[in-house]
């Protein structure tokens, strides 16, 4: 129980006399308009526009953070823009982005903010996206599932231990999330940034791919990420590209039919290749896309229909 006065983990939310309120809402710190494959969404609208947006704070305490500067900051310590729900859609409409992206700190620490934009995106046609590490409680979850298209969930680890030291929670819930994004069949990608020292590990890694399966099963996009040093473990060397590309290899082979090499420019992991005949679909020059060779959502080549939203 927070005290009168006393900040909330994500430092974004104050107790004022027994009452919660959010510093976030209407005040974030970044707003841009993004193209959806840095989220990164693969199969999610390739070549479209993500209005994107976050406010100060998280509910993670990760050491490796990469955007530290915003996440473990006060939204009082921040230059904000005022920018209430209507207003975020209005500004999606004028830039033609077709999505918002809820991104780059922690959504779920403005969660109200960002289900009232959802609920006005909605009504607009306008995509919703989730950029989360997935720390959330089902019920609100399940409200925000209501207005939610798509979502990139960061998978940190598949070990408790880790997730403990590392970023300061707990596994389960996460994996909880996952489930329920796949029951409520909500597009989903998962991320795995691979830490050299701490998710480097191809027994675990083995051990994450067979939880996907057995309960989301194979069509889930997957992307392992390159860290580079930042924050509190900026000793640590980059991830070297080869243990990227030795998982990517070996998800695929356990079963994983869309697995992606992150944070690496032009490397051949960030393309899109037919799960039945192979062919390139979809090759990825950074956020540019020079090939294409989808046919709605189908392989050009063998009409396979390919999971996501095309």
């Amino acid at each position: 129980m927070l005290s009168s006065g006393d900040r909330s983990v994500c430092r974004s939310k104050v107790n004022i006399d027994g009452t919660l309120y959010s510093l976030a809402y209407g005040n974030p710190c970044s707003a841009n308009v993004d193209p959806i494959e840095k989220k990164p969404l693969f199969h999610f609208k390739p070549r479209s526009k993500a209005f994107s947006l976050a406010t100060a704070g998280c509910n993670f305490r990760c050491l490796n953070c990469q955007n530290w500067e915003i996440s473990q900051a006060k939204p009082e310590e921040l230059r904000n823009i005022e920018l209430f729900p209507k207003d975020a859609v209005d500004v999606a409409i004028q830039s033609e982005s077709e999505s918002i992206a809820y991104t780059y700190s922690e959504a779920i620490t403005f969660f109200e903010y960002m289900i009232d934009i959802a609920r006005i995106a909605r009504q607009n046609k306008i995509y919703n996206l989730l950029i989360s590490n997935g720390y959330i409680n089902k019920k609100p979850l399940l409200e925000l599932c209501k207005v939610l298209d798509a979502a990139n969930i960061n998978l940190k680890s598949y070990d408790d231990a880790i997730y403990r030291k590392l970023n300061g929670g707990r596994l389960k819930p996460v994996l909880n999330t996952l489930k329920v994004l796949h029951e409520q069949e909500i597009h989903f990608e998962i991320t795995t940034l691979v830490v050299p020292g701490y998710i480097d590990d191809p027994d675990m890694l083995k051990q994450m791919c067979g939880w996907i399966l057995d309960n989301l099963g194979p069509n889930y996009p997957l992307h392992f990420t390159r860290f580079t040093p930042r924050y509190k473990l900026n000793r640590l060397p980059s991830t070297p590209v080869s243990t990227l590309a030795r998982f990517r290899k070996l998800a695929i082979k356990e079963g994983i039919r869309y697995v992606y090499v992150g944070n690496v420019p032009l490397h051949k992991g960030a393309n899109t290749y037919c799960h039945n005949c192979s062919e390139l679909l979809i090759e990825r020059h950074g956020y540019y896309i020079p090939v294409f060779n989808m046919k709605g959502d189908r392989c050009k080549f063998c009409n396979t229909v390919i999971p996501g939203r095309w």
